[in-house]
């Protein structure tokens, strides 16, 4: 029988101990950089749906190839107003709600 106990940590106890507490200047710039990663991963998927090339949809709002491709990886955080031309560009809606509760 294996006397090692498995140590099951949660995900945020994961993050403290890699990137500091929430709210410092290390685990702030993880949060933007997995959160603009995750956009991008969004944007590649529903450009994919859609069948068009990163050139087509450069096209579409005014950009080149190489931007939407450092889009989709993360390497870049657009502004506000070029995703909603992105997902507008995709045929797609953006909605804002407030939470229940």
């Amino acid at each position: 029988m294996n006397t090692k106990e498995n140590k099951i940590k949660s995900y945020d106890t994961i993050l403290d101990e890699r990137y500091g507490a929430v709210g410092t200047p290390e685990r702030e710039n993880f949060r933007k950089e997995a959160y603009a990663y995750y956009m991008g991963q969004v944007i590649r998927e529903a450009r994919r749906e859609e069948k068009i090339t990163q050139s087509e949809l450069g096209k579409r709002i005014g950009a080149n190839k190489s931007y939407i491709s450092r889009v989709e990886n993360g390497l870049i955080d657009p502004t506000i107003s070029t995703i909603y031309s992105i997902i507008t560009a995709l045929g797609l809606r953006i909605e804002i709600v407030r939470p229940v509760g």
